[in-house]
């Protein structure tokens, strides 16, 4: 017999489920009618929408999705007529922080039912006990620790940092230790971070998939190339993981010194690099021919691209406290605030973005599988509202609007193998987006929300507005 351990935090995500499940169960099923089901399913490649749609909801999942003509609705169950609108799963922000009540409002307002959580400097503590919420799949490093780190409240780690200093690194013995109490309380993705030798990636992404736990990869002493090779499911940030263009001879000064002077030449050649050289070509197909995806997190390069608007004029905005906010844009004027510093520790500078932009799209032609992630709340992001100026940005790299939706939502379920969402199908978690406009003829519909449903339940958006700060 398997004994499962429950953890303080598992035994909060416990507590919190147990109690959304007896709501539910109190709920009436309910029949969603007359909608369109958007086909999201093959990355977006399939077109089998279902006007007339119905779709049951009972006990938070999904108990039927189909045409009105093979789907039989019980007699107990309550009716919604949804004509004319558009149906497709609740969306998902791959990489993004969630410090307070109205940041949890804020997602489920814009249509955000499930995060991948971080916290750090930048984005604060994870809020875990934020009610109501987006579904949080916690991610954490692996390889070292610091405050950041989920495990910091053990002794047992936080005592692995010497007096004075701000992180340990951990052997391999120390590292394969920490992922597999890392997997026991819950935490879905491993990110592999700057400072990490080729060897320990290989390492530490053979270990986090024999815990079934994904690996975001965002290096500068690790070649991609290896990254690759070795399994690494996501490349993270597109002013990043284009380091992977360097030559050889630029590469080799990031394994003695990742952090520091020798990440200058490197983003020099970025700089210069023309965006149909034939490296990126090169690039783009060793990407798209392997297993690995792209998420390239746009947002945080919003509003440095142009055709930016203020993201303080949309209405999740307003219960957003620019304090739980890094670098928050000027909300007068929606630009970035001359006050804080342009430096953003990736040795580049405010005319960079744009450049970078287009070696992505370069990069896109050779169809790589995409996640939608946002980065937020840091670098002007905001929670919720920067996943829609994602999926713009996704579409103007090159994507369809069908592309770009499937990789807000079944691309996490089809390359994560997290079949309890994206898709609006029967089993899966009846979390829904269902929108007034059709989003696969212009991606900026997916702003027009006519209702949220969470868990099998609607939300009220308008409630989720009265949030204190």
């Amino acid at each position: 017999m398997k004994i499962a351990i429950i953890t303080p935090i598992g035994l909060l995500l416990f507590f919190a489920a147990t109690l959304s499940a007896q709501s539910d169960r109190a709920q009436p099923p309910l029949a969603l009618v007359g909608g369109t089901l958007i086909d999201l399913s093959k990355s977006g490649r399939s077109t089998n929408d279902i006007p007339n749609a119905v779709v049951i909801l009972r006990g938070g999942k999904i108990e039927a999705a189909g045409p009105a003509a093979l789907v039989k609705i019980p007699r107990d169950t309550k009716t919604l007529d949804y004509a004319g609108t558009y149906i497709l799963p609740g969306l998902i922000d791959g990489f993004g922080g969630l410090n307070s009540q109205a940041q949890a409002n804020a997602w489920l307002y814009m249509g955000v039912t499930t995060i991948v959580g971080l916290q750090d400097d930048r984005r604060g503590k994870l809020k875990l006990d934020a009610h109501p919420s987006p579904h949080i799949y916690p991610l954490d490093g692996a390889g070292f620790i610091d405050e950041d780190s989920l495990l910091f409240s053990l002794p047992q780690w936080r005592n692995k940092i010497k007096k004075g200093e701000d992180f340990a690194d951990l052997n391999e013995q120390e590292t394969k230790a920490q992922i597999e109490e890392l997997a026991g309380r819950g935490t879905r993705v491993i990110w592999l971070g700057h400072d990490l030798t080729a060897a320990k990636t290989k390492f530490i992404i053979a270990e986090c998939h024999r815990f079934g736990l994904i690996t975001y990869g965002e290096f500068n002493a690790t070649p991609y190339s290896d990254a690759i090779s070795d399994g690494i499911d996501v490349l993270l940030h597109m002013s990043r993981y284009e380091l992977g263009l360097i030559p050889s001879r630029l590469q080799e000064p990031l394994l003695r010194d990742p952090e520091g002077a020798a990440l200058g030449p490197a983003y020099a050649y970025l700089r210069q690099l023309d965006p149909a050289d034939p490296s990126i070509a090169a690039y783009a197909k060793q990407i798209s021919s392997s297993r690995v995806a792209l998420m390239p997190t746009l947002s945080l390069s919003y509003l440095q691209l142009p055709d930016h608007r203020n993201l303080w004029k949309e209405p999740a905005a307003s219960i957003l406290d620019p304090k739980g906010l890094h670098q928050p844009s000027d909300p007068v004027t929606g630009e970035v605030n001359t006050k804080y510093a342009t430096g953003d520790q990736r040795h580049l500078t405010t005319n960079d973005d744009a450049h970078f932009f287009s070696i992505n799209q370069a990069l896109q032609v050779a169809h790589p599988l995409n996640l939608a992630g946002t980065g937020s709340p840091a670098f002007s992001t905001m929670p919720g509202i920067s996943l829609h100026t994602e999926l713009e940005l996704l579409v103007r790299s090159g994507l369809t609007p069908r592309e770009t939706l499937a990789a807000a939502t079944s691309n996490y379920s089809e390359h994560f193998g997290w079949h309890e969402l994206g898709l609006v199908e029967a089993g899966r978690r009846a979390d829904i987006l269902i929108l007034a406009s059709d989003p696969t003829i212009d991606i900026s519909n997916t702003r027009k929300i006519r209702s949220v449903i969470l868990e099998g339940a609607i939300l009220d958006r308008n409630a989720l507005l009265n949030a204190p700060r």
